[in-house]
């Protein structure tokens, strides 16, 4: 029974599949650099031969690499509305020491300063210089049950590169549709042995036509049924008190991009849990508004800039209906604050046209120190924003002057 449920978790990649990752792996990505620093042109099997390379080198044991989350969904349905907005790759690593995490990040600076062009003085650039350099989000966690890294490099509104190292991780998924990890392993080998029988060419990409067998594991479980669930646009999960609190903004995003539940009958029950662990990891309304700009600034880039205040409002709508952990006062709180950030948005999008045709009017809640937003009308917005939690605090109006 047990090889049975682990038949059903891999997939071997088709012809066209594996086409479609080689592309992913092969394609020329820019990386950022603030101030002076070049934009580092780089390719995902460069990155990760450099950073494997030097793992090894400093006595990190890597047991695999894969393909993770959005892109990895990407290369097995290409035409899905997740879309390849960032390039998450996966080290496999052991990290029996905290010692090692800094190890790792060691490595991963030391191997862009290798990527810098040709003329660059990398002696005397350091570590901390390319960090501040290169470097958007660092994240490190070594406890009982997690002990992983992520390192996150710049990336000015296109797709974003994430180079993760776990040793242990309990949850390694959020929904279905996002669960594929594709074991690059073989690929990469297939690239490398090509470049020797070329002379080392860099440029050298896969066979014209792969042989190799390429892997792909559903940590959701089930392997066709996730990838029903991505064709068809539904929303499903395991386990879903594990989420995190990402998981709700996550969750939404899949909403707006007209997902719908697997389960009816389920759905409320897991808007309920997101709901509670995003305000347990987030208790403050502050860290709340980071994380959600956060998110908006990473998954609504270009085109899909405009999709924002509907987002906004679908999160909003959740948190109002699944929200049952929360004091009356903390929970419009952040009601407040995530009706604001849409009403900017609609000011960023000239969804207002003329902001001088705008007028606020705002007191204290009794229990605030700060002045609160509470209630918005804007006729111009569509569909409208109208919010009147209670009595009114705020009345912005539009019109002619």
């Amino acid at each position: 029974m047990m090889e049975l449920q682990t038949e059903k978790r891999f997939h071997n990649l088709t012809l066209e599949q594996v086409q479609a990752l080689d592309k992913v792996l092969t394609e020329v990505i820019p990386i950022h650099g603030r101030g002076n620093f070049p934009t580092l042109q780089v390719r995902a099997k460069d990155i990760i031969r450099v950073v494997k390379d030097r793992l090894v080198e400093r006595d990190i044991q890597v047991k695999d690499i894969r393909l993770n989350g959005a892109t990895a969904s990407h290369v097995l349905v290409r035409d899905n509305v997740l879309g390849y907005r960032d390039l998450d790759i996966i080290f496999g690593v052991e990290l029996p020491r905290q010692e090692d995490l800094q190890v790792i990040k060691e490595v991963v600076l030391g191997s862009l300063r290798d990527l810098l062009p040709c003329g660059v003085n990398r002696r005397k650039i350091t570590c901390l210089t390319m960090k501040e350099a290169y470097v958007q989000k660092m994240v490190k966690v070594f406890n009982e049950h997690d002990r992983w890294s992520l390192i996150s490099l710049s990336n000015n509104r296109a797709k974003t590169v994430g180079l993760r190292f776990i040793s242990s991780l309990r949850r390694q998924f959020e929904f279905s549709v996002d669960s594929f990890q594709i074991i690059l392993d073989r690929m990469l080998e297939s690239y490398w042995e090509t470049e020797r029988k070329q002379g080392g060419n860099p440029c050298a990409g896969a066979a014209e036509e792969p042989t190799i067998t390429v892997e792909a594991e559903c940590m959701y479980g089930d392997f066709e049924q996730a990838m029903d669930h991505l064709r068809h646009r539904l929303i499903a999960t395991r386990n879903p008190e594990e989420i995190r609190g990402g998981g709700l903004l996550k969750y939404s995003d899949l909403l707006v991009r007209n997902f719908r539940p697997a389960s009816e009958t389920e759905i409320k029950s897991l808007e309920r849990y997101m709901c509670s662990r995003f305000f347990i990891d987030f208790p403050d309304v502050s860290e709340q508004q980071r994380k959600i700009e956060a998110y908006l600034q990473c998954h609504f880039i270009g085109n899909e800039e405009a999709s924002k205040y509907d987002y906004l409002m679908t999160l909003r709508r959740v948190i109002d209906e699944s929200t049952v952990c929360l004091m009356g006062h903390e929970r419009r709180q952040t009601l407040n604050m995530i009706t604001v950030l849409a009403l900017r948005v609609l000011g960023e999008q000239n969804a207002i046209p003329n902001t001088a045709n705008v007028t606020c009017f705002y007191q204290p809640a009794p229990y605030m120190t700060e002045p609160i937003y509470s209630s918005y009308f804007i006729t111009q917005a569509q569909p409208p924003l109208v919010y009147h939690p209670y009595p009114l605090h705020v009345h912005m109006q539009t019109g002619l002057v």
